[in-house]
């Protein structure tokens, strides 16, 4: 693999370099191709207002963060994406454990969703080779890799990837340290590492992460020190969320913080990491860990179809509502809870989060929080 890697270094450095060229020399861009006056002007007032948009603060990993982020660039270029680093599966697994680097995926694909064109770059990034000892790996985590090794740190590479895609906002993992993820099961059962969490079919009783003393990333306190509004979620409670809660100085930040902290709950439950878990059993584990409780819980009203959830039934997968009961019980604590149309179908085979419906709900709550 180190030849493939070689190459993959000299395209990165191709491109990086290129890239240099391309911002450097604005006269020379423009005689390269000239754009329509009129988009041209279009295209500059949607960035000059996407530049005033609200600054936001996005915490969590894998799918959920990715899939609100793409909702969340329409509104604003202030954002910035906090991602777990605790992830051991697939090809992010193979390459920490064969390179110790931190695990690429999440982080790829958050930066694929705030790219300007995220379709084309996504079938880009996302194809995995399916032969030789590269199966199994995607484009976008080597390239990730290879900057890595180029830069000789991965939090330079995950920001100068940030720079050379001219993503809407930024993407930054919640940390540099190599950090594992350590549970103990209500039987006593202690569990190691994200799979073994998300796989032990038992109640977790406690969640720490080794070592202790990890930190959080400078640019992340000072994202914290100028958001406006923070979102935890949507995302794996136990593997894509909390991670990034479980450290001390995160905690802290987020428990002194003066502006709305949302969380947004999830639309079904996961197979053997939370099943027979409601909504308030979610904001508790949260609850328990901040210190305090989040303004608003975002909470999805919109019908599923039967179809869709006799499929998720069959692999133990149940419906996130709120009863009024529970309603009521977090509002006691101090919670507001914002019903939506959050839930849609992705590719007639997968229930997603309603990114847009999500996003202007999230613009709603950054509006009246500007007012009071």
């Amino acid at each position: 693999m180190s030849f493939i890697l070689w190459i993959l270094t000299f395209i990165i450095a191709f491109l990086l370099g290129g890239a240099l060229v391309y911002f450097a020399a604005p006269r020379r861009r423009r005689l390269w191709k000239r754009p329509a006056e009129r988009h041209r002007i279009m295209s500059n007032a949607l960035e000059y207002r996407l530049s005033l948009g609200p600054r936001v603060v996005a915490i969590g990993g894998g799918t959920g963060l990715s899939t609100l982020l793409g909702g969340l660039k329409g509104f604003t270029r202030n954002i910035t994406a906090v991602v777990a680093v605790t992830d051991e599966g697939g090809s992010s697994g193979r390459l920490r454990q064969e390179w110790g680097m931190l695990p690429p995926g999440d982080i790829r694909n958050c930066i694929v969703a705030l790219a300007e064109n995220d379709s084309s770059l996504n079938s880009l990034l996302n194809f995995r080779f399916d032969r030789g000892e590269l199966k199994g790996h995607s484009l976008g985590n080597l390239i990730l890799l290879a900057t890595t090794e180029m830069m000789g740190d991965f939090q330079r590479a995950v920001e100068e990837l940030n720079k050379l895609l001219a993503i809407r906002g930024q993407v930054l993992p919640v940390t540099t340290d190599n950090v594992t993820l350590k549970g103990e099961t209500a039987d006593g059962r202690l569990v190691s590492g994200e799979l073994e969490i998300s796989d032990n079919g038992s109640r977790l009783a406690k969640l720490w992460i080794e070592p202790a003393d990890a930190e959080a990333l400078t640019g992340v306190k000072r994202a914290f020190s100028e958001a406006e509004i923070i979102v935890l979620g949507p995302g794996s409670l136990f593997t894509s969320v909390l991670p990034n809660l479980l450290l001390s100085d995160m905690a802290k930040l987020l428990r002194e913080s003066k502006v709305p902290i949302v969380y947004i709950a999830n639309l079904m439950t996961q197979p053997r990491e939370t099943e027979g878990m409601n909504i308030v059993a979610h904001v508790d584990w949260i609850t328990g860990i901040l210190g305090t409780v989040p303004d608003y819980v975002l909470a999805n009203q919109s019908a599923i179809p039967a179809e869709f959830l006799s499929r998720y039934s069959k692999i133990g997968a149940e419906p996130l509502y709120l009863s009024a009961k529970e309603e009521n019980y977090l509002e006691s604590l101090g919670t507001t809870v914002v019903y939506g149309d959050y839930c849609e179908i992705k590719n007639g085979k997968y229930l997603r989060h309603n990114a847009q419906n999500l996003s202007e709900t999230i613009m709603e709550l950054v509006r009246e929080n500007r007012k009071s």
